[in-house]
């Protein structure tokens, strides 16, 4: 029995030994196809700002203005960021506090329904874009970013593969 078991442990390891290598794949995938779709966004809303700030307006937000402007540029710039993969982990945390506030305050029927309906809660709109956020704030950017590259040119002694010498 102790053989058997210990084959299917082999087993389970070197299937998610070689799935592991999917990560960083898919983290690119992932980056870059919500990076674009926030980029689409953002640009969209810059060129369609007073549809914006009236939208915001009808939700009651403080400064709707301001916030139109704000909204905008962070979904086009942190789509930006966010498909290089710079600066990965900062910018999936303001977008995630963003679309959670886009639940809150435009989608506060489908956020109340997570628990009852959550097929309501995943239809919403800023869903797969918090998916999207959520992934790559706890996940990272993966190992072909920016973020990647400067910390290998920055911090060489942390590179996988490398030992740095004792203090």
């Amino acid at each position: 029995m102790k053989n058997f078991l210990v084959s299917v442990k082999k087993l389970h390891d070197s299937f998610f030994h070689l799935v592991s290598y999917a990560q960083t794949p898919f983290l690119l995938c992932v980056r870059l196809y919500w990076g674009w779709q926030l980029i689409e966004s953002g640009w969209g809303k810059l060129h369609n700002l007073d549809k914006v700030t009236e939208f915001f307006t009808s939700l009651g937000l403080p400064m709707p203005g301001a916030t139109a402007v704000f909204i905008s540029s962070l979904e086009l710039f942190g789509g930006i960021l966010l498909a290089l993969g710079l600066f990965s982990r900062v910018i999936s945390l303001m977008l995630t506090v963003n679309l959670i506030v886009a639940y809150i305050t435009a989608d506060r029927e489908a956020l109340l329904s997570i628990f009852s309906d959550p097929d309501k809660f995943m239809a919403a709109a800023p869903f797969t874009f918090l998916w999207a956020s959520l992934l790559v704030l706890i996940f990272g950017a993966g190992k072909v970013s920016v973020d990647a590259l400067l910390g290998r040119w920055l911090f060489p002694a942390d590179a996988p593969g490398t030992r740095s010498a004792p203090n």
